[in-house]
Parts: structure tokens; C-alpha cells; sequence
């Protein structure tokens, strides 16, 4: 049996004893409780001029690393300080479908002033994130987000590890942040960007340094944390190889085409072979659009070996069910809307409504199989149903003019396809990224009870009517 988000919110809440994922390692270490404190408070964004007031947890943005064993259980104890409700989702792991942290269809919001304990297990190992599901499109871009790793038992051999959590905020002259969140105009487009790029929430640029030894090896984990924003990254005079996408192990290789694609939502672990002599320089620049310099790799030191290493191994995958193509059902996903298309609207909210009105009145600007909802809305019926253990083939297909990174909560897919050719590389994702006019197939098994958000995390697309839900009953 299955819950349904009405009767989770009629029962007596998250029930706690859920811990583990079938298939998760025998062995767990329980961790005691830490707590997450989301609040607001001042943070220097750029280095010129007064701090920003921002939201984020623990006092910093991003908040704490979370650094767990693969096996572990953890304890989060979340309190709300915000002037707004809030949840925290748990991005990529796969927790049990009441500790996802989805208001009004996995949780009760956490009021102002209220608490949440979040208690699961970490079956997979790799490279994650936290960040609200509330009103995302707002308090993720103010600086609620946060790294968290999953630390294999045999991890790739580096000498030492770098976390870089990219986002970026909306300032203005005076530092403070513009606030422009909701417009219906960044709902239907490219989304709301900012204008000041961060690492680690400070302002990206070419003095801000990724120093390394000649000859050392360092492990680089990338999130993209921002709610709108797509980079394409080029280490200048560097030939990383990549070791994982969204936490899962491939096969090591070089980035395509030397540019990593990484869209809002998505990880990638790199790893980065120093290759030059003390004193000097190379350039991290983000291709998208006019190119922009957000970092430096500066030498110097004593050369860590002589010489430098060769290809990585590769790391055990994480223990994941193949999904069997010969017996998998399949279904369909059409995208419409945007500024420079018609939502093709049957409902809204699982009501009929005429197209001309749903704009104006409500912001909806998308739709997923002709229907669309506000964020978490109460009334609408779930995409489609799968039972615990179906093979799945999705096919998305993309009738707008703009991209759309899918992020399905709860499981992990092979990415079968883009645009009808084959991937030769199928690599394990939850979050894909849908071209303009293109499609995308994807292949999963349904192994994780619960009704499931699947949206965009464009945030604004989502809260654009790009948000919607799967369930997998029991």
C-alpha cells in the first residue's frame, strides 16, 4: 500500500522507523543527531563592499559539508528560523519516501520556529546535496544549499579532496539582494540568474584559486547549486578525468569535447592532475555564453612525484538494479509552454482551464502530459503509477524552446538517449538534461515505495508548472 499525499497529512507524520533501503550495505554506522539550523544572516558574497544578507544553514552559505560513510545512518535535526516555512530535500539520495522533504506530499512544511528530524540510511556513496523544497525557486537562490558526501569504501586515489558547490546571487550596487523572486517572466523563460557567480559562496573570479602542486592529484567534486543557471566548464592547460555523474562511478574518461555541461541540480567528480611548473597559471572559464573566468589553477611548491599519474581506476559502482529493457513498460512525458510557446493545458491543479487564463492568473507558463500544478499543489493526480520492482522506459519529449535538466527524486536511470541516438556511455543520473526540441530516454527500476516528485530544476520551471509527481505502490 502507498500513501497518498492526503493520507500522510491526515496521519501522525514522517514515521521515523524507516531507515534503510533494501539492497543498502549489511553493516551501519548511527551517527548522533546534528542539527541544521536554516536562518538569516549577513555573509561577505562579494569581496568589495558590505556583507549580504542571505539565508542558509548553520550560519554560512553553503551550509556544512555533511561527510558520511556509505552504510551510515544519520540524524538531522532541522530548525526553522526563517520568516517563511521550509523543508529540506536531500538531493539524490535515496531515502525513504517520508523523509524526502516534500511539503504537502512527503511532509508537513516545518513551520517558523518549528523542527524536523530527518532519519534514514546512505546505501549509495558519492556526491549530493541539501537544499528546501519550500518556495525553492526563492530559498535556494538566497543561499539555502549545501554539499554531502558519501565517502566510498575504496574512493578513487587522490591525494587530497576540493568541494566547489557553484550558484550564483542577484545583487545589487549596494550588495543587497534584488528582490525580483516569482516574476512570471522567469517562470516562462531561461529562469532567474544572477549576476555575481560564487564558489563556495563567495564571488567567483580569477582570484579565486585552486592551488596545486606540480604533479598532485586532487579530486574535485562540482554541484551546481544555482536554480537557473548552466555552466560549461574548461580547465584551461588541464585534461581532467571525469570518475562520476551525480555520484554514480563511470568508467574514468576525459571531459567531452574538453567543456563539462553541468546544469542546475547536477554533480560531477573530476579529477585533476596538476601539469605545470611553480608560478604558473591556468584558467577555469565557463563557456556558456560570453566566457567568463571563475577561477584560477595556481602552481607552486615542491613537485608531489616525478612525474604525473596516468588514468584512475575506476570506483565499485554503487548497488543498483539493472533495468531489463525486454520487460520494462513505457511511458511518455511531453513538455510545452514557455514565453515563446502555448502551454498546451488540459487542467490546472486537476481542473479544467481555459489557456488565456492561466498566465495571468496563476503563473503557470509549462505543462507535462498537457497538465500543470503550483508547487506541491494538493489536487494533482500523479503523472503515472508503477508497481515496486517494474522495469521502466520513459520517454521524454521537449515541445519548448529551452532546456529543462529532469531531476526524478528517490531513484537513479540510465540514460538510454538523446534526440533518438543511442548513449553509448549509459550512465546512471537523477537529474538529465532535456535539449530545446529534443527527447531524452531514460530506464529505471521502480524499487522505492512512495509518490515521487519529478520536475525540472530550472526552480523557476518548476514552480512554473514543470513539477509533477510518480508513485510506486507497494
Amino acid at each position: 500500500m502507498t500513501f497518498s499525499r492526503r493520507d500522510f497529512l491526515q496521519g501522525s507524520g514522517a514515521a521515523l522507523g524507516a531507515w534503510a533501503l533494501s539492497g543498502g550495505p549489511a553493516r551501519a554506522a548511527t551517527h548522533p543527531p546534528f542539527k541544521l539550523d536554516a536562518g538569516v544572516f549577513s555573509q561577505k558574497v562579494r569581496a568589495d563592499g558590505p556583507a549580504t544578507e542571505v539565508w542558509g544553514f548553520n550560519g554560512s552559505v553553503p551550509g556544512p559539508v555533511l561527510r558520511f560513510a556509505q552504510g551510515d545512518k544519520v540524524d538531522l535535526h532541522v530548525v526553522n528560523h526563517l520568516p517563511q516555512v521550509t523543508t529540506v530535500h536531500w538531493h539524490g539520495l535515496r531515502v525513504p519516501n517520508d523523509m524526502d522533504g516534500v511539503p504537502h506530499v512527503t511532509q508537513h512544511p516545518i513551520e517558523i520556529g518549528g523542527s524536523f528530524d530527518y532519519r534514514f540510511a546512505l546505501p549509495d556513496a558519492g556526491t549530493y546535496w541539501y537544499h528546501p523544497h519550500q518556495s525553492s525557486f526563492e530559498q535556494v537562490p538566497r543561499g539555502l544549499y549545501g554539499a554531502f558526501i558519501v565517502e566510498e569504501p575504496r574512493p578513487v586515489q587522490v591525494d587530497r579532496e576540493v568541494v566547489w558547490v557553484l550558484a550564483d546571487f542577484k545583487l545589487g550596487d549596494d550588495n543587497k539582494q534584488v528582490e525580483d523572486f516569482g516574476k512570471v517572466l522567469d517562470f516562462g523563460s531561461d529562469g532567474r540568474h544572477g549576476n555575481v557567480f560564487t564558489i563556495n559562496g563567495t564571488a567567483a573570479g580569477p582570484d579565486r584559486k585552486l592551488e596545486l602542486r606540480p604533479n598532485e592529484r586532487v579530486r574535485l567534486r562540482l554541484i551546481n547549486a544555482a536554480s537557473a543557471r548552466l555552466f560549461r566548464l574548461e580547465f584551461v592547460g588541464h585534461a581532467p578525468w571525469v570518475v562520476s555523474y551525480d555520484g554514480q562511478p563511470v568508467s574514468p574518461h576525459p571531459i567531452p569535447d574538453g567543456k563539462l555541461f553541468l546544469a542546475p541540480g547536477q554533480r560531477t567528480d573530476l579529477v585533476i592532475d596538476g601539469s605545470a611548473a611553480p608560478g604558473a597559471t591556468h584558467a577555469v572559464v565557463d563557456r556558456r555564453g560570453t566566457g567568463t573566468q571563475i577561477a584560477s589553477i595556481a602552481y607552486a611548491g615542491k613537485p608531489v612525484r616525478a612525474r604525473r599519474l596516468g588514468r584512475p581506476a575506476a570506483m565499485a559502482p554503487n548497488r543498483l538494479v539493472e533495468p531489463r529493457l525486454d520487460k520494462a513498460t513505457r511511458h511518455y512525458l511531453m513538455f510545452d509552454g514557455g514565453v515563446k510557446g502555448m502551454p498546451a493545458i488540459a487542467q490546472v491543479d486537476g481542473k479544467p482551464m481555459k489557456v488565456e487564463e492561466i498566465m495571468a492568473q496563476h503563473g503557470i507558463t509549462w505543462t507535462m502530459n498537457y497538465t500543470a500544478q503550483h508547487e506541491h499543489a494538493m489536487m494533482h493526480e500523479p503523472l503515472f503509477h508503477m508497481k515496486r520492482g517494474e522495469h521502466v522506459v520513459l520517454r521524454m519529449v521537449n515541445n519548448t524552446n529551452f532546456e529543462h535538466p529532469m531531476h526524478l527524486h528517490g531513484h537513479f536511470f540510465r540514460v538510454l538517449a538523446h534526440n533518438g541516438k543511442p548513449n553509448a556511455m549509459r550512465e546512471w543520473r537523477d537529474t538529465v538534461i532535456l535539449g530545446p526540441r529534443g527527447s531524452c530516454d531514460i530506464a529505471f527500476v521502480a524499487d522505492n515505495v512512495g509518490e515521487w516528485m519529478f520536475h525540472c530544476h530550472i526552480l523557476d520551471h518548476a514552480a512554473g508548472g514543470m513539477m509533477g509527481t510518480v508513485v510506486v505502490d507497494d
